[in-house]
């Protein structure tokens, strides 16, 4: 019997086959269990790595996305300032529009306009408008400068005064001025342009 020749065996040649049977079972365990649980936690690292760096990439991607959007929102606040200051279409009503309310602000009469043909440049467009004004002087001066005051750019040209005539000891004028904005040039408008001589008469 297996028992019987166990029993005929020494206390070293017993320990041994002890020591074998468990490190065959520590070899097993390691093989069925620790190896297979090993490599989880090796691909479970791998796995974190990656989670790790596609976050990391995500960050720089929003970092990224929201340095072009404050660039684009800067530039369309700048887009609106110069449209502003010289926009793409004539507006002839919001011009007339600025110098009626200037001239409300300034106590003088607008009793006449009369928007004059643009004059084509190389660049941008003249936009005049003949106008008539009635006030004292200093209510003419004081529209001036506030024409000067505006967002859009105006220039005014060709002034003359006449009919001069005192009410309630101060003198009230009319004055003949060219009231001249500027617009930005579209492609076409351009072409068109280059194509005439200074001045943008044919």
């Amino acid at each position: 019997m297996a028992s019987l020749g166990l029993n005929k065996l020494n206390a070293t040649a017993k320990f041994a086959i002890i020591f074998g049977a468990l490190l065959v079972g520590a070899v097993a365990y390691y093989v069925i269990f620790f190896d297979d649980l090993s490599r989880s936690i090796d691909r479970a690292k791998e796995r974190e790595k990656s989670l790790h760096a596609d976050l990391a990439t995500a960050r720089q991607n929003e970092f990224a996305y929201q340095r072009d959007l404050a660039e684009l929102t800067e530039r369309q606040q700048r887009q609106n300032q110069l449209a502003k200051v010289l926009p793409n279409s004539t507006e002839y009503p919001a011009f007339l529009s600025s110098l009626q309310s200037v001239s409300n602000i300034s106590g003088i009469t607008l009793s006449a306009w009369a928007p004059q043909p643009e004059v084509l440049e190389k660049f941008y467009a003249r936009v005049p408008m003949r106008l008539d004004v009635e006030g004292r002087f200093h209510q003419i001066a004081k529209f001036f400068y506030g024409i000067g005051q505006l967002d859009r750019i105006i220039n005014m040209e060709n002034i003359t005064m006449s009919e001069p005539r005192e009410v309630d000891k101060e003198y009230v004028v009319k004055v003949t001025a060219l009231a001249t904005a500027f617009r930005a040039l579209a492609t076409t408008d351009a072409a068109t342009s280059d194509k005439r001589p200074p001045g943008g008469k044919p």
